[in-house]
């Protein structure tokens, strides 16, 4: 027991770690694009600079809301702060189709308008910027896969590396071919991705923060299953939620056939989280009724 408590601490210290020379590389990142675009005149570069800033703020939010969501919950947070990453992920990738849709416009105008620049200024720094991209990537690549906050960020720096590399083709056809629009078409592109990829997770986060019922779960089934049990009249006033991305919430009101006691009642609950479980359901309130004269509908909508 004691054995498996410190090695889950050290796989946080160790990822704890990951995040901050994330964060350390990604600044590097901006502030020398920031200076080569001025010098440069390269306003891809300046564009690139500005996503990597962005992977900066995603990348402080996402730990921050990572050591929130740790945190205990208390008399006045009952829920602790479990919302914290679904709330910091909303914020990552809202940024991110906001960003993606200023690129969108600056590659649009460049289109029309293409502008020298400093080719091989560019081609150095995007390169940078794939080589430190690309290293912290992998370096939260695995936290990525069970959480949709780290998930979130791990797009922001995968999506800045591929940026990087239209930048550095972008500078290879300008220095080589002269063709300043090939760099302006990259970023329409990528600007593109960007909202493509983003929105699946900003619409997930929306669906969580405004308390939707998940997907895959109907709740007029659920409600026909529980009424199958047992001296179970019906179950109404149902509530199906996410609280955060691996925990769902279920409340509902449940009519017994007669007035029955607590006892008999915990069985009809045990038989209640039997079929809740099916459904990935791992929470639940339940409300017992008897000749309760109230709306019997599925969903109150009263309130």
């Amino acid at each position: 027991m004691s054995h498996n408590h410190s090695h889950r601490h050290h796989s946080h210290s160790h990822s704890n770690s990951n995040i901050g020379i994330t964060i350390v590389l990604n600044i590097a990142v901006t502030v020398a694009q920031i200076v080569g675009g001025i010098i440069s005149g390269s306003t891809a570069l300046l564009s690139d600079a500005a996503h990597n800033f962005s992977d900066v703020f995603a990348l402080i939010i996402s730990y921050a809301a990572k050591k929130l969501s740790g945190r205990e919950k208390t008399e006045t947070k009952t829920f602790g702060f479990k919302r914290a990453e679904i709330f910091a992920a909303f914020i990552n990738s809202s940024v991110l189709i906001g960003i993606a849709v200023v690129l969108l416009i600056e590659g649009v105008k460049h289109f029309i308008n293409p502008v020298s620049v400093d080719a091989d200024l560019v081609i150095i720094l995007a390169g940078l910027s794939i080589l430190l991209n690309g290293l912290s990537v992998l370096l939260i690549k695995k936290e990525a896969e069970d959480s949709i906050n780290m998930k979130s960020a791990y797009l922001h720096l995968f999506s800045d590396m591929l940026t990087s590399v239209a930048v550095v083709a972008g500078g290879l056809a300008m220095k080589y071919f002269n063709l300043y629009r090939i760099d302006a078409f990259l970023t329409v592109f990528i600007a593109l991705y960007l909202i493509f990829m983003s929105f699946g997770i900003f619409k997930d986060t929306v669906k969580i923060l405004m308390q939707f019922v998940p997907e895959g779960i109907n709740i007029a089934n659920i409600a026909e299953d529980i009424s199958k049990i047992e001296n179970v009249k019906n179950a109404h006033h149902i509530h199906v939620w996410q609280l955060n991305e691996h925990e769902i919430m279920f409340e509902a009101h449940i009519d017994t056939e007669k007035d029955i006691n607590i006892s008999d009642f915990e069985k009809i609950l045990q038989e209640i989280k039997h079929i809740l479980k099916k459904y990935d359901i791992n929470h639940c309130n339940i409300q017992p009724e008897f000749a309760v004269k109230d709306d019997k509908q599925i969903i109150n909508s009263k309130h």
